[in-house]
């Protein structure tokens, strides 16, 4: 077994490769639903079609663990279900999950059983945002929902030092936008961020860089471009609130990004990686070898996924504890 280098990422205790398992689904994915996903319109009939697809594979690759509690939320504006691992009792921590699939397609229930096993291993409770979809609802309307969410639990009387964000996908993007609203607005930061295959760069240019060397075996850069057009609806991409830029912001929470080693967006995880950094704050990267978008979510598929949780709900664990680390921003880690 391999531990972490500064070079390559490598999660520590996790093998140079990827499991045969792995492998083989990113093979079979590659040839079966790559082809499907960069055909699809982007209509109406296109879009329903990949939610019912991916909310399937959700359920079906990563069903929700028995006894798991769900209670729905509506206290306009917000919106979201409270998510509760077996026998959790309640406490003064807190994570908000912000959900990914490019503003588009997936919800919370999708999600449900992520966030169901992220509760189970972190000992939270989770509040996942449903925030609006595009294209129903472009932008601004998903960062305006995720920003209503996280002052609604300084609301319910939560310490913004034990709250935990926690996203994937375009939910990456969503929450580094909510850090610089945060900044912005005098709202004080998150206690740690943990990001699953954060999207960054809404023209996929990293993406299209990364492709060069290796195909992500779910969507290409253009398909997955087309569909975040969709949210940005016309709307520069260097808009302020579209173009992240962490440079200026002050108290980063310590944050942990997941990517992985198979997917485009590991260029938006090491660009994001280097921008916490640039800005004095403290991220560990960990690139996962062979792995696809957002494995974590899928259990049955990928035998890495609940080993990837582990190592996020340690980090959690290590940074909320440690409130010397926790607000000591100025200092850099790299694993």
């Amino acid at each position: 077994m391999t531990t972490t280098t500064n070079r390559d990422h490598l999660p520590r205790g996790v093998f140079a490769a990827g499991s045969r398992r792995t492998r083989m689904a990113a093979l079979t994915t590659r040839l079966t639903l790559r082809p499907m996903t960069n055909l699809l319109p982007t209509n109406r009939s296109g879009v329903e079609f990949s939610r019912r697809l991916v909310a399937t594979s959700m359920n079906l690759f990563g069903p929700v663990p028995k006894g798991t509690r769900v209670d729905l939320v509506s206290d306009d504006p917000v919106r979201g279900e409270w998510v509760r691992a077996p026998g959790l009792t309640p406490g003064p921590r807190v994570v908000l999950y912000i959900h990914g699939s490019a503003y588009v397609i997936c919800s919370a229930r999708t999600h449900r059983g992520l966030t169901s096993r992220l509760s189970r291993s972190t000992g939270l409770p989770v509040f996942t945002v449903d925030y609006r979809l595009a294209p129903e609802h472009p932008f601004p309307a998903a960062a305006d929902d995720v920003e209503s969410a996280y002052r609604w639990l300084l609301d319910q009387g939560y310490s913004a030092a034990n709250i935990v964000i926690a996203g994937d996908s375009a939910g990456g993007h969503l929450a580094a936008d909510l850090l610089i609203e945060n900044d912005r607005t005098g709202t004080p930061q998150p206690g740690a961020m943990v990001l699953f295959s954060p999207l960054v760069d809404l023209n996929f240019g990293l993406s299209a860089q990364a492709e060069r060397s290796r195909k992500d075996p779910m969507i290409s850069a253009a398909a997955a471009r087309k569909l975040v057009a969709l949210y940005t609806d016309g709307h520069d991409a260097d808009l302020p609130r579209l173009r992240l830029d962490l440079a200026l912001v002050r108290d980063l929470p310590p944050t942990l990004i997941q990517v992985g080693g198979a997917e485009m967006l590991r260029g938006d995880a090491r660009h994001l990686n280097t921008m916490i950094h640039a800005a004095g704050g403290l991220c560990e990267l960990e690139i996962w070898p062979d792995q696809m978008h957002v494995f974590q979510a899928l259990p049955r598929l990928i035998p890495e996924a609940e080993h990837a949780l582990e190592h996020a709900s340690e980090f959690i664990t290590r940074t909320l504890d440690n409130p010397v680390v926790q607000h000591n921003s100025m200092k850099q880690v790299n694993r």
